[in-house]
């Protein structure tokens, strides 16, 4: 226990670190199997009534309470992130439900090719897994997330999608259509988000506002299709307590985490017979360096020097286009209609390895249709305002890239040596600087995009080429391998230094494969927590056999 620490709680079998999705699928299976359940949350559940959506005003106001940036929203849970040197701001949303709340909800699987980046481009490395270890999990995790599309893609390994897709539009209509005049693949978008009522979730009444938290109760974030089962089967959920240390015993075992009770200004120490982290790539190398000890001094489970390096942050830049007929385009889901793996591989004859996908989004409301996502500029306000805003609305669609991201440990969180939060804790502080070919990748794609935009009659097209406000996927700063001395945990999650202590986020992820990440993540926590059940079972019975 830390001697910080005023009041002890509890000993319970299993604390978990973070309520995003992460935690919330391995706080559900941890409590199904009946073993006793703590998750510590930063934050608070989100209050979908503070801003009215369907006010004149809800366009302004969204930014101020469901903005993506926590450096500019600056929420009581939120801390300060130091990223005065990474090409790409990171996005996140402390409390209840974590970026779930904020997420697009494009769903996806990573290909069998990603999992062996190494094998097949002589790049990065290849995971500890494969595609078949992970795939029954998958299956799992996309009806708990309510998933609608359209199965047999045959540029994915999507085969069943649980619930039904959207009705296409104008929008999709004209660029499935451009993209059988260039004979190249096209698939309706996936989407964690209901089509028809399922489980906790309403059906879409297709706003269009996903990316600002969902009013409507339709998109699967964990606060709606995870926490209230989990608060049935007896996990205790204790919001606004933030975690400052690990801690360990004379053994090295993670004894458990003291962590700042924000109602009260207690410091608190919750014992666990086992420790899971999910913090996103963030927050988990900031913890587990802050809990450096004499044992551990250059931070908790970093005998590698791993922990925090080889963050990955999917850079992202858009392609817009103009029409000049009116084409819709407002309706959600707002952020995949439609999508396309025709460059998801390395190319043949071109000057980078790996690929992107290119993710179709309508225009959006109208104050979409401003800034630099998706536009990338933000000189849009002033005399051509509404000039602007009549060209653009309803008269746009436009295509986001999401290129793979290759591991450099360049590339890293670190504690910040002079920023802190409110409550004293080092801020994180990101290096972080897009590959040079990554903007490659990058720029090819964008020319195919504007190929696409030009076949389906755009007159016009704008490229905002790595927007900055959109580092949603902050991936591979605890890295899983099979090496100790090349990654921080194993394949199961388990951390190689410190065998009771777990990292369930995306921190993990070796690669990034070039779709959206939290069908994953999804799937990583819910095979790795049923490891962890299997092994503590079997331990178990070694002991009653003793």
């Amino acid at each position: 226990m830390n001697p910080e620490a005023t009041h002890s709680d509890a000993l319970v079998d299993v604390v978990i670190v973070g309520a995003g999705p992460s935690g919330a699928v391995s706080a559900k299976r941890f409590a199904q199997a009946g073993f006793s359940v703590v998750c510590l949350e930063q934050g608070d559940y989100p209050d979908y009534t503070l801003t009215q959506h369907e006010g004149e005003a809800y366009e302004l106001a969204r930014w101020r309470h469901f903005g993506w940036n926590p450096n500019q929203r600056r929420a009581g849970a939120d801390y300060p992130v130091n990223d005065a040197e990474s090409d790409v701001s990171a996005l996140m949303w402390n409390g209840v439900g974590g970026s779930s709340v904020l997420y697009a909800a494009a769903w996806h699987r990573l290909k069998p090719s990603d999992f062996r980046v190494r094998s097949v481009d002589g790049v990065a490395d290849d995971w500890p897994l494969s595609y078949a270890d992970l795939a029954p999990f998958y299956d799992r995790v996309d009806v708990d997330f309510s998933v609608s599309g359209v199965g047999g893609d045959p540029a994915s390994p999507h085969f069943e999608v649980p619930l039904p897709p959207f009705a296409f539009t104008e929008v999709e209509r004209r660029m499935f259509a451009a993209f059988d005049r260039l004979g190249w693949h096209l698939w309706p978008g996936s989407n964690a988000i209901a089509s028809v009522k399922h489980g906790n979730l309403q059906p879409c009444v297709r706003r269009g506002a996903c990316m600002w938290a969902c009013f409507d109760g339709a998109k699967a974030s964990v606060d709606r299709t995870h926490w209230p089962a989990c608060i049935k089967l007896g996990v205790k959920l204790r919001t606004n307590s933030r975690a400052l240390r690990i801690e360990h015993d004379a053994q090295g075992l993670a004894s458990g985490v003291t962590y700042k009770d924000r109602k009260t200004g207690q410091v608190r120490f919750q014992p666990g017979r086992r420790v899971v982290l999910a913090c996103n790539g963030i927050g988990t190398p900031r913890l587990l360096l802050h809990s450096r000890s004499t044992r551990f001094p250059h931070g908790l489970a970093n005998t590698s020097g791993l922990v925090g390096k080889r963050l990955m942050m999917h850079p992202v830049s858009l392609v817009g286009g103009l029409f000049e007929d009116f084409i819709g385009g407002w309706e959600g889901p707002f952020g995949q209609r439609a999508y396309s793996l025709q460059f998801a591989e390395t190319q043949a004859g071109q000057d980078f390895v790996r690929g992107a996908k290119l993710q179709l989004m309508g225009g959006g409301p109208p104050l979409g249709h401003v800034g630099p996502f998706p536009w990338g500029t933000d000189d849009d306000w002033g005399q051509g305002f509404h000039r602007q805003i009549r060209q653009r609305f309803g008269h746009s669609m436009f295509f986001s890239i999401l290129a793979e991201d290759l591991p450099d440990e360049a590339n890293r969180v670190e504690l910040d040596p002079t920023l802190t939060d409110d409550d004293g804790m080092p801020a994180p502080r990101l290096i972080y600087r897009a590959s040079d070919n990554t903007r490659r990748l990058l720029a090819f794609s964008e020319g195919m995009a504007q190929r696409a935009l030009v076949e389906a009659g755009a007159y016009q097209t704008v490229v905002a080429p790595i927007v900055r406000d959109t580092g949603w996927h902050v991936l591979g700063s605890t890295c899983m391998g099979e090496d100790p001395r090349r990654s921080v945990v194993d394949a199961w999650g388990r951390c190689h230094d410190v065998p009771n202590l777990f990292v369930f986020d995306g921190s993990v992820m070796p690669t990034t494969g070039c779709v959206n990440p939290t069908g994953t993540i999804a799937a990583l926590a819910l095979r790795n927590t049923e490891q962890a059940i299997a092994q503590a079972q079997t331990q178990r019975g070694n002991a009653a056999q003793a």
